[in-house]
């Protein structure tokens, strides 16, 4: 069973001393710690600060290899200066908690004790899957190269995460089969002209009015040439250009994200966006460097896990508990690259304090976002019971 209080206290003490990208020395320490006297198979990430735990299931029949399970939390906080009042908002000028990682991290150590204490009719393993770097650094890329997948011996048959939000009522889980969250990618377009005066703009060669234009036709261009029903958003939210009012500069650039909800659109995104920039250039005479990186894809969950996922959960707390979600959530996930290799779902779980309305309560990356403990024995829980069940129907099929 988990003991009393580890998960609140280790949720709270990760919440106060957040860590950004691949690199949290103190997180992995605390989850090492709290994994501590476990019968876990334990590696650690070489390239991030990764921690990866195998359980070995004893219900397996002898010499029986037995089927495998993946459970991932993501543990990385957010560039975000912190501005609640909590008694354990965070000590780290600048970064914050902001997205409820920390919660993520409790319950999956919630859930390795639980697995633990049921490891002698657990027929298969369990891989644990403690991931850094989810906010922009790609951590799950950076694990799936060093062999998470394999970290059992044999690949994963399913694979599960959960997400808090923090609007969302506590204790509401919320998923769906397909496109659960979108796919994402960063595009920087530089336009290289001539510097020039103000007075005189024939005889520099000004990016500016060419820049505008991209600005103006991107936004555009993702209502005509893609359907309204796969949708396609780009925001442009950073533009620089020049130094002075009356001097032309010899570039600008801007930078948009990109946000795409099938694979199709993805790719068809990518070359559109490209051949416009370029052809709106080359008509001003100037010329575009574009950068489009950062790219991940939209996370799709398997129709079977997730109606396995849902049913888990009606089954646990009731039909009552479960929210319909007819629409993919915008955000992004690099979980999506595990569930691009191992069938999965994606779960949504509430954790707006009570004491909060629905409009009074800020999204996950606000400064104020504040996420409910009470939430994590049911995360835990869940992940636990995800598991057991799914090796159990994995070990009963013929």
């Amino acid at each position: 069973m988990i003991p009393t209080g580890l998960l609140v206290s280790l949720r709270r003490a990760l919440h106060a001393d957040p860590e950004l990208g691949l690199a949290l020395p103190l997180t992995q320490r605390r989850v090492l710690d709290a994994l501590g006297g476990l019968p876990l198979e334990i590696a650690l990430g070489a390239a991030s600060t990764s921690v990866t735990a195998v359980l070995r299931g004893r219900g397996k029949r002898p010499a029986e290899e037995g089927p495998v399970v993946l459970l991932r939390a993501d543990m990385d906080a957010l560039p975000v200066q912190e501005q609640t009042v909590l008694p354990y908002a965070s000590r780290e000028p600048g970064v914050m908690h902001a997205c409820g990682h920390d919660l993520h991290t409790a319950m999956l150590v919630g859930a390795a004790h639980l697995l633990c204490a049921a490891r002698d009719e657990l027929p298969g393993d369990v891989i644990l899957m403690f991931q850094p770097g989810e906010e922009g650094h790609d951590g799950a890329a950076v694990m799936l190269s060093e062999g998470v997948l394999e970290a059992a011996g044999a690949p994963p048959l399913a694979a599960y995460a959960l997400h808090v939000q923090s609007v969302r009522r506590a204790g509401v889980f919320a998923t769906r089969s397909g496109t659960v969250l979108s796919g994402t990618a960063r595009m920087r377009v530089t336009v290289h002209g001539k510097g020039g005066h103000g007075a005189v703009p024939h005889r520099a060669l000004d990016p500016v009015p060419p820049l505008a234009e991209m600005i103006t036709a991107v936004h555009a261009l993702v209502t005509r040439r893609f359907d309204a029903f796969d949708p396609v958003v780009v925001t442009v939210g950073h533009v620089s250009a020049g130094s002075h009012g009356t001097a032309i500069p010899a570039s600008a650039f801007f930078e948009a994200t990109v946000r795409t909800y099938s694979e199709r659109n993805r790719v068809a995104a990518r070359r559109l966006l490209r051949e416009l920039v370029t052809g709106i250039a080359a008509a001003h005479g100037t010329t575009a460097e574009i950068e489009y990186d950062a790219e991940l894809p939209v996370t799709v969950t398997d129709p079977a896990e997730t109606a396995f996922a849902g049913d888990t959960i009606q089954q646990l707390w009731g039909a009552q508990r479960l929210a319909a979600m007819p629409h993919p959530h915008p955000a992004s996930e690099d979980f999506s690259r595990v569930l691009a290799q191992v069938p999965g779902a994606f779960v949504f779980l509430g954790a707006r304090p009570a004491r909060l309305g629905r409009d009074e309560a800020q999204e996950n990356h606000s400064p104020l976002a504040e996420f409910d403990d009470v939430v994590l024995d049911d995360g835990a829980r869940l992940l636990a019971e995800l598991a057991i069940r799914r090796l159990r129907a994995a070990g009963t099929a013929p």
